[in-house]
């Protein structure tokens, strides 16, 4: 499990209305434990200025940095 103030970088992001593309990267912010799957809240990087989206995992894949 990733914590907060990782680096990542994302792979995939396929069942988002507004994705952020795959190979961004950003900053973990926050962690939500539950019971099938773990959700990161995150700041991505330049060119996205900061957006904030959460990566859930399963089905989002990262790689910490």
């Amino acid at each position: 499990m990733l914590k907060v103030g990782d680096r990542i970088k994302l792979l995939a992001m396929d069942d988002d209305p507004h994705p952020i593309p795959p190979g961004a990267t950003g900053t973990i912010k926050s962690t939500n434990k539950l019971s099938e799957f773990i959700q990161y809240d995150s700041n991505w990087d330049s060119p996205h200025d900061g957006r904030s989206l959460m990566v859930v995992t399963p089905p989002d894949v990262m790689e910490r940095l």
